[in-house]
């Protein structure tokens, strides 16, 4: 993509509204907080002190909406916490402009560091950075600086008081993530009756995995009905694809196929009418046609495909009661454990370390950060403005650890900082506002920010804008040392954030093999683990494939995000190009797929094992890992042990075990797909070789339809044995 490009999607990013579900309730509550803090501050003090304590509630309000699964009092505590702890350090520093400095760069990167534990905790500790460079210009005398710190602290405990005092949804963050896995395997189910090989994104249910794991005090007071369906839905999903996809499941045409197609209508409805209990916390609903259909829907299918008919009906059944009671054996399984906040300390530590390479995009955040923030302020006070804090403030909360929400961000802070300024400029011009509506003023934009925080940045900066100008006026600040200056500084800010990107940028397009070749070797991990598990039925392998799932997922979310960035970056890959990388998405994607698909069919003790499955995984696991370092040493993946693997197992197979057989062919089948979309690119070293190979299988006589007429005899051949007897163990969840 050319810079040009980049910078038009960036522009109408940052202006765009996103149209977004509001949350009305949370933002009165919100605004509430500031507007206490406000009025006791005025009543009982005076208006600088209520200027103080009000950064503080409007900092941990916003912190409340930032997206975490820890309760939200606690977050405002937290960033109440941080900021009156950034302000006395900022003070005490302050007398002495390099010893100020060097603080205000530690602090920094610190606050960059942050990022290994989450955007909430860097978000978070960015905004501990703004306070300090402003309130150091508030106090006079350390006391003073202790009783500026303690009002900071004080607005985080009210907003933390009135979330305990009125809470709005209990568990509905928790919810929503769980509904919305639950709702993903719904769509995914439809999806399928059109297109048995549809791809399934990962996130939905990382993100109920991330939701589930809970605190011990969260465990003892969380709903019955989070704790079961989110499992359930993980077992559902392999289930309705080995269901699906003609080639292990339902035939292609005939009756088999209308069957399946039914049933996965009939999943879908259920499906979705316990997401909408568990959303809403009420009974489920579940259309009784569904489940009809689901109670006789393994009547016509056979062999691989009617297990599957009747696993599903087991786990559908096993979501409602859930959803409904929580009295399932489900919802008894031991909770996923979330350390607390004080014993998040050597958690987000050792994160921080894992950072420290050069290659890291957070350490590049962290030194980007301390870096403009210590520029931003020298050149704050270089420029005969006033008020120069506003440089290193815009440059601190504009700067993310990528290029497009940079930039984006930069865009859509300076034009949201014009309107709310020049709104907020023109109110006070007309009305002459004292302290106490000034504070109305600014508690009345808080609310608007908070309300609008979901529907786009540039929107929501305007009133935060407005909100600062009303807060700085009630605190004794001269209008026309406020308006113009802010808005040139801001522009300056924003500025420096975006040169500094391009000066030392973390750039993910190249990243991009590296992230291809740790997802390849996830998933050759994750297919062995499962092929195993049928060399060795009771060898207890589901803990390893559980494990194996979860790391080839995560590893398939990150390279989705890698390669969205890296679609937006004014940077190209020299050795892999857009189609390839995405030709070799699409071939991983396969990849796991046959995986899952075997996944689905599990075998449990007693049933016969597969010996051939043993060296095929073992094959497996060896090609996947060396094929992992040839990508990122740039060299073209080769799949010589599989292959061979997979041609004794032609030779052995006495017909036990169609599933498996057909898994392993479709795992090669993916593999050189891959080889395949990595082969058109610059990342072969031979490429001649390449070239004269791709002509001699060009010169062959309709290969394609060969290859059609071998995979449709073999699959007639295995949908034969399937239907012999119904003999076939029935499948097993992976728990």
């Amino acid at each position: 993509m050319t810079w040009l490009r980049a910078l038009g999607l960036i522009v109408r990013s940052g202006l765009t509204i996103e149209r977004t579900r509001l949350e009305p309730l949370v933002a009165l509550r919100a605004a509430a907080g500031v507007a206490t803090v406000i009025g006791l501050a005025l009543w009982l003090v005076s208006p600088a002190y209520a200027a103080s304590a009000a950064f503080g509630a409007f900092s941990a309000g916003t912190a409340t909406f930032q997206r975490s699964w820890r309760p939200r009092k606690v977050l405002a505590l937290a960033a109440g916490a941080g900021l009156a702890l950034s302000t006395f350090l900022g003070y005490l520093a302050g007398a002495h402009p390099v010893s100020f400095l060097l603080l205000l760069a530690v602090w920094s990167f610190g606050a960059g560091m942050a990022w290994a534990a989450g955007s909430t905790s860097g978000i978070v500790a960015a905004t501990t950075i703004g306070i300090m460079l402003v309130t150091i210009t508030l106090p006079t005398t350390v006391v003073q600086a202790l009783e500026h710190a303690a009002v900071i602290a004080f607005g985080g405990v009210v907003q933390a008081t009135l979330i305990l005092l009125f809470p709005i949804r209990r568990w509905g963050a928790h919810r929503d993530a769980l509904a919305c896995a639950l709702a993903a395997v719904a769509d995914y189910a439809r999806r399928l009756r059109d297109d048995p090989v549809a791809p399934f994104a990962p996130e939905p249910m990382m993100t109920a995995r991330d939701a589930a794991a809970v605190t011990p005090w969260q465990a003892r007071r969380r709903p019955a009905a989070l704790h079961g369906p989110r499992g359930l839905a993980e077992r559902i999903r392999p289930v309705l694809a080995s269901l699906a996809d003609p080639r292990v499941g339902a035939p292609a045409e005939g009756p088999e196929r209308d069957r399946a197609r039914e049933l996965l209508k009939a999943a879908g409805e259920v499906l979705d009418a316990a997401a909408h209990s568990i959303r809403r916390g009420t009974p489920v609903r579940a259309p009784s046609e569904a489940m009809e259909a689901l109670r006789s829907g393994e009547e016509v299918l056979r062999g691989p495909a009617r297990l599957a008919a009747v696993r599903l009906f087991d786990l559908l059944r096993e979501v409602v009661e859930t959803a409904d009671s929580g009295d399932t054996h489900a919802a008894n399984a031991p909770a996923l454990v979330r350390p607390t906040m004080f014993r998040m300390v050597p958690v987000v530590l050792r994160a921080m370390r894992r950072e420290l390479t050069w290659d890291s995009t957070v350490l590049r955040h962290a030194v980007r950060l301390a870096g403009v923030a210590c520029l931003g302020y020298l050149l704050g006070n270089a420029l005969p403005l006033g008020h120069g804090y506003w440089v290193p403030i815009t440059s601190v909360m504009v700067l993310r650890p990528d290029f497009h929400q940079t930039y984006s961000r930069a865009v859509a802070r300076f034009s949201g900082t014009l309107v709310g300024v020049g709104l907020a400029t023109g109110v006070v011009q007309l009305a002459h506002p004292g302290a106490y509506l000034s504070g109305g003023l600014a508690v009345l934009s808080a609310g608007l920010m908070y309300l609008l925080m979901r529907t786009g940045y540039a929107v929501s900066q305007s009133f935060a804008a407005a909100y600062v100008v009303f807060l700085l006026g009630m605190g004794g600040e001269e209008w026309h040392q406020t308006v113009r200056d802010r808005v040139l500084l801001t522009l300056l800010g924003g500025a420096l954030a975006m040169l500094a990107y391009v000066v030392f940028p973390a750039w993910e397009t190249p990243r991009l093999l590296d992230r291809l070749a740790d997802w390849l070797a996830a998933n050759g991990r994750y297919a062995a683990a499962v092929v195993d598990s049928y060399a060795d039925p009771g060898g207890g392998h589901r803990a390893e494939v559980r494990q194996a799932l979860l790391a080839a997922r995560k590893k398939e979310a990150v390279w989705d995000e890698a390669f969205e960035r890296a679609k937006q970056e004014p940077v190209k890959h020299r050795g892999l190009t857009r189609s390839a990388a995405q030709d070799a998405y699409e071939a991983l994607k396969s990849m796991g797929r046959a995986a899952m698909l075997l996944e689905a069919h599990l075998p449990g003790p007693g049933v016969r094992p597969v010996p051939e499955a043993a060296r095929f995984a073992a094959a497996l696991r060896a090609d996947t890992a060396r094929a992992a370092r040839d990508v990122r040493e740039r060299r073209a993946p080769g799949w010589e042990r599989v292959a061979a693997a997979l041609d004794a197992w032609e030779g052995a197979d006495d017909g036990d075990d169609p599933v498996v057989r057909r898994g392993a062919e479709l795992l090669l089948g993916a593999l050189e797909e891959l080889a395949a979309a990595l082969g058109t690119t610059p990342l072969e070293r031979d490429v001649e070789s390449v070239r004269e190979a791709r002509e001699s299988r060009q010169e062959r006589p309709a290969p394609e339809e060969e290859a059609a007429d071998a995979a449709d005899a073999a699959e007639e051949q295995e949908l034969r044995r399937g239907r012999g007897d119904g003999s076939a163990p029935p499948p097993k969840d992976v728990g």
